[in-house]
Order: C-alpha cells, then structure tokens, then sequence
C-alpha cells in the first residue's frame, strides 16, 4: 500500500481558533490563541523588566543588562528622531516597541501564534500610533496643524494639488505602518512552512536530500528572528518620525 507524506498546508498557521467562547449580546467576544498569544507577551514583558530591575545592582547582571540595552536603545531612538520633547512619551514607544517585538519572535516558536501576522492586529497597533499623534499635534498647535499639508514656504498656487496630496499621504499612514509589519511577518512564515515540509518529505525518503533543505531552513529561521527584530525597529522608528512631525510640524 502506498503511503503519502503528509503535506503541511502553509496558511493553516494562521487561522485564529476560539479557546474560550464568549458571547455577549450576540457578539463572538471568545478568547482565541491570538489573544492567548498577546496576554504571554505582556505577562513575559512584564516578568522580564520586573525581575531585571528587581536588584538595581551597580555591576549589572544579564538581564538588568538586556533592559538597560533596551532601555538606552529606544530613548537614544526617541532622541534622534524626536528631539527632547520626546522624552514624555517613551513609555507609550518602549512598551510599543517591546509588544510588537514579542509579538514577532515569539510567533517563531513551534506551536505559537504570530498575533502580527494578522492586519487587523497590526492595524489596531497602528491606529493607536495615529489618532494619538493626531490628537498632539492639534493639542500642540490647535487648528494651525492643518499648516502639516501645506508646508511653509510653499506658493499658494499649488495648494489645490498639494494639500489633497498630503492630507492622503496623512491618511495613509496606518494602512501602511500595518501593512508592513503584517506582510513581512506572514511572508516569512509561509516560507519556514514551505521549508519545513520539503525537509520532512525529503528527509523521509533520503536522510541526504533532506540535509539541504535543512541546512537552508536553519538559515533562513536565523534570518527571520533578524527580520522579527527589525520589523520592530521599523515599526518603532516610524512612530518616532510621526511623533515628530506632531511636535514639530516637520
């Protein structure tokens, strides 16, 4: 009797599952293994920087040595791309930057959930990002933040063009900070799939054939925690720029 391998369907990995049903007035409000995933990254956030700050010691060990490596990492971000002014905000951007970075690296554990490889995810971090700015920027300089889609120095003339231009450039900021980071994240996983099932159907038949997809699978997991890592960055980094762009007004 022929026996067929058994082919790992690339999607799959995606689909969100209910653990917990909970309805309420008709609506599916269940608890899914993306929710699961989200409260894991929190209460391991929240684990981390607790216990490495828990000693305070002058010669800091591992872990007080990874918070403060963060720590110097997003405020040195903030200074960059912010200026002083930014400081007020690095708890919104470190625990921005620490959720979504979980939220990647964590997905790459067998049997885990990649919550940011779902738009409505990354979308929702995304928004928070834009209304927040928004709502700076017009408590910073009221209604002359609408000066943000026709820069200074600009000839009156072109107005009807440009102001339209950059109120959609404006606009599309969340479609395209969520985008990325979803895109990236679900790209990278179909293909560590993909891999993954060539290294168990050629290694099932021939251990030496099998060897090169493995070889390649292994780099290519290496590549992707360095691609989970700077989608965090990226998406960190772009929030800054807009942060800014509320502050400053360019």
């Amino acid at each position: 009797m022929e026996r067929k391998a058994a082919v790992a369907n690339p999607i799959e990995q995606f689909e969100i599952k209910p653990l917990i049903d909970i309805d309420v007035g008709g609506y599916n409000l269940a608890f899914t293994n993306s929710s699961l995933m989200m409260v894991a990254a929190v209460v391991l956030a929240t684990a981390f920087l607790t216990l490495s700050v828990s000693s305070r010691s002058l010669i800091p060990g591992r872990l007080q040595s990874l918070s403060e490596l963060m720590y110097e990492f997003i405020s040195g971000l903030l200074r960059e791309n912010v200026g002083s002014k930014g400081r007020a905000y690095f708890p919104f951007i470190f625990t921005l930057f620490v959720f979504v970075l979980l939220g990647n690296v964590m997905g790459l554990f067998p049997y885990a959930f990649t919550f940011t490889s779902h738009v409505i995810v990354t979308f929702g971090l995304a928004a928070v990002v834009f209304i927040g700015v928004t709502v700076i920027g017009f408590a910073k300089h009221g209604l002359g933040y609408f000066r943000m889609f026709l820069p200074h120095g600009v000839p009156v003339f072109i107005a009807p063009v440009l102001v339209p231009v950059e109120m959609i450039s404006y606009l599309s900021r969340p479609v395209s900070l969520s985008v990325r980071l979803f895109a990236n994240m679900t790209a990278g996983h179909i293909m560590l799939t993909v891999l993954g099932g060539f290294v168990i159907s050629l290694g099932g038949m021939y251990v030496v054939p099998g060897v090169v997809p493995l070889a390649f699978m292994t780099a290519v997991t290496v590549l992707e925690i360095g691609i989970a890592m700077l989608q965090a960055y990226v998406f960190t980094a772009l929030s800054c720029i807009y942060l800014h762009d509320a502050i400053h007004m360019h």
